[in-house]
């Protein structure tokens, strides 16, 4: 049994915009592959979501497309039309019933896109550059016949102004109580930073900033080419253009701050994200490295709360295998391991065949569920 956190700053109700938190844990988005073929929600999503609320929680939806053209990934779901709003919908409120409030992520997939994917649909692959985010990522992509076309100054502009906007008022319509969006971008700081900056500019005029958030991954490593030597110093520039708006009356929501890197081996370091909170003054969701030690994380998350009142702790892999991860930190309760293998599966299993505590549920793996659309 691990320490319970019940009596710490962790389960105290927290004030997020009009929305009043049970607690500071909070699912962080995760992406997984249980929408339509056509990128509607499914039931599947909507049990996974709702069994993750009754704690009383912020839930960061997996990343929502906003539209075909900027990459695809199979059976992830999208936000660009009605069909996939009334389907999302239907899980908001969910969510809502059961207690939880709900953030969707958006974002766009750019060179990590599946070209055979792209090709399929007739439509090429795009990035702002040429580059590939490994060798077999570009033999993959020659090899099908669609390599990286680099985005015209017009097509950013698209991008800015219209899809992204057009999925942020799709992503309001659906009911949900924030909008995140995750960057995966790429001079001088302030050009490489121009994308960012402009696109939350651009959204603070389409929807509340008190609604809008942005995951930022400082020292990320996965689908990046290299690991930018100077992390620190690039998103100490962002941090600060953000405060900035919020000083002038367009704060955002919520920084989501990932403090992990991926290793080749499959494992994941925390190098120090602190250098954020100097410039950031506020509400930070910090996430990546809170289960490395899975028996004593309790130490981490109770430093990290009882020193930042402005301060919400994720969960993301642990949360996948842990529907009820509130009530197993509260209590001390051991945590189910994930098992990764399931992930990225179109079927249930392991999806929302993961028991909460001291309930067991017989299922079978060979059992392919996959999820029905909730809207047509």
């Amino acid at each position: 049994m691990a320490h319970p956190l019940s009596d710490t700053y962790l389960f105290k109700p927290f004030k997020l915009g009009d929305v009043t938190l049970g607690h500071r844990i909070v699912h962080l988005p995760t992406t997984r592959y249980r929408a339509t073929p056509e990128h509607v929600p499914t039931d599947l999503m909507k049990q996974y979501y709702t069994d993750r609320a009754r704690s009383g929680g912020l839930l960061i939806t997996e990343a929502a497309m906003i539209s075909l053209t900027l990459g695809i990934y199979a059976n992830v779901p999208g936000i660009w039309n009605e069909t996939q709003v009334a389907a999302w919908r239907q899980i908001v409120d969910s969510v809502h019933e059961a207690g939880g409030a709900i953030a969707m992520q958006i974002w766009a997939l750019g060179r990590v896109g599946k070209p055979d994917l792209l090709k399929a649909h007739g439509l090429e692959l795009r990035a702002p550059s040429a580059i590939y985010h490994s060798d077999e990522a570009e033999r993959v992509a020659v090899e099908v016949g669609n390599p990286i076309r680099e985005l015209t100054e017009e097509q950013i502009r698209d991008i800015i102004y219209v899809q992204f906007a057009n999925s942020a008022r799709l992503a309001v319509e659906s009911g949900v109580d924030f909008v995140a969006w995750t960057d995966k971008y790429g001079g001088g700081i302030e050009g490489r930073a121009r994308f960012v900056l402009e696109l939350i500019d651009h959204l603070c005029t389409v929807i509340d900033p008190r609604k809008l958030a942005v995951r930022l991954s400082p020292f990320n490593d996965f689908q990046v080419p290299y690991v930018n030597p100077t992390a620190e110093e690039d998103y100490t520039y962002i941090v600060k253009e953000l405060q900035k708006r919020a000083d002038d009356g367009k704060a955002l929501a919520f920084l989501d701050i990932s403090d992990k890197s991926h290793n080749p081996d499959g494992t994941t370091s925390a190098p120090t994200t602190a250098f954020v909170r100097k410039y950031w003054k506020g509400v930070l969701v910090e996430g990546g490295s809170f289960t490395y030690d899975k028996i004593n994380h309790w130490r981490a998350i109770q430093e990290t709360v009882g020193q930042d009142d402005k301060a919400l702790v994720g969960f993301c892999r642990y949360y996948t295998s842990n529907p009820d991860l509130p009530e197993r930190l509260r209590d001390g309760y051991e945590l189910t391991d994930y098992d990764r293998s399931t992930f990225y599966t179109h079927y249930n299993y392991g999806y929302n065949t993961f028991p909460v505590h001291g309930q067991e549920i017989d299922t079978d793996p060979e059992e392919k569920v996959v999820g029905m659309a909730l809207a047509s």
